[in-house]
């Protein structure tokens, strides 16, 4: 029994061998195009913000950074400053009554405090304090 499983073995693998060379080859397969890529009304619009992002962001830069430019002048400017030693005891109230005595006190603080480039209103005794030359009647 061992010879006849052993031929059955062999002789049923044979015509499988057989008819695996007797089938003629496959045929190569005709070359299928692609499909033309087609895009959707929502697609180009999706398209549009992404290639317009980048645009809108460089001209946004380009007009933050380069905005309004400042030109210094070599000639001297026309306001012309007088200047007020503080004595001991004076404040800047004294000084803007005695300075523009018809002027509300405290437009004229607010003035020397902007020329002077001053943080508070506390002025010490021999500071030398710019007064423009205007406010002075």
């Amino acid at each position: 029994m061992s010879i006849a499983a052993a031929q059955f073995g062999t002789t049923a693998s044979r015509p499988a061998a057989r008819r695996a060379a007797s089938t003629p080859a496959p045929r190569p397969a005709a070359v299928v195009a692609a499909p033309r890529l087609r895009i959707t009304s929502r697609g180009r619009k999706v398209l549009a913000v992404l290639i317009a992002l980048p645009v809108i962001t460089v001209l946004g830069l380009l007009a933050m950074f380069s905005g309004g430019s400042a030109i210094a002048s070599l000639g001297s400017s026309s306001t012309e400053f007088d200047y007020v030693t503080v004595q001991a005891g004076q404040s800047l109230w004294s000084i803007a009554e005695t300075v523009a005595p018809s002027a509300d006190p405290r437009d004229v603080i607010a003035e020397i405090r902007s020329l002077n480039q001053l943080e508070t209103s506390s002025v010490q005794p021999g500071q030398r304090i710019a007064i423009p030359a205007d406010l002075a009647e």
